[in-house]
């Protein structure tokens, strides 16, 4: 498998789009004393990731946006949990991210920390390069 690894910026020459978002780590511009912004990759990476981790009902006036993931752990862990997983990040990202085309999604048992890894291979609008999105996910109870 090719290396799953994109640059912070989009380096195509075609490209007449550039996505933006605010950073919710809410750092301070040194220069203009707003607050920053992330781009291209990084702004979807951080949008794909914050999709899989809401619940529904957590937004306030989208209760429809979430995946439901964390009701899914709390279930016993078999293969037929780990596609159900599967199908549901893959609905909250085909649905409400339309910035990112899926790849592949690979989710990985941690038996010993209690945790599930989710890897999200995909690719970005205008850009080349695949894209890997690791996240972990954890009971919070």
């Amino acid at each position: 498998m090719a290396r799953y690894d994109a640059s912070n910026t989009n380096k195509s020459k075609r490209s007449v789009r550039i996505f933006s978002d605010l950073d919710l780590d809410f750092s301070r511009n040194t220069v203009t004393n707003d607050i920053d912004k992330i781009e291209d990759v990084n702004a979807v990476k951080r949008s794909i990731r914050n999709l899989i981790q809401t619940n529904f009902y957590e937004r306030p006036f989208h209760p429809e946006i979430g995946s439901g993931v964390r009701q899914m752990l709390f279930e016993p862990q078999t293969p037929l949990t780990a596609t159900f997983l599967k199908r549901k990040i893959e609905e909250v990202i085909v649905n409400y991210e339309p910035r990112a085309t899926i790849e592949q999604i690979t989710i990985d048992d941690e038996p010993d920390k209690n945790r599930l890894k989710a890897n999200i291979y995909f690719y970005v609008v205008n850009n080349q390069e695949p894209v890997l999105v690791s996240t972990y996910l954890e009971r919070l109870r």
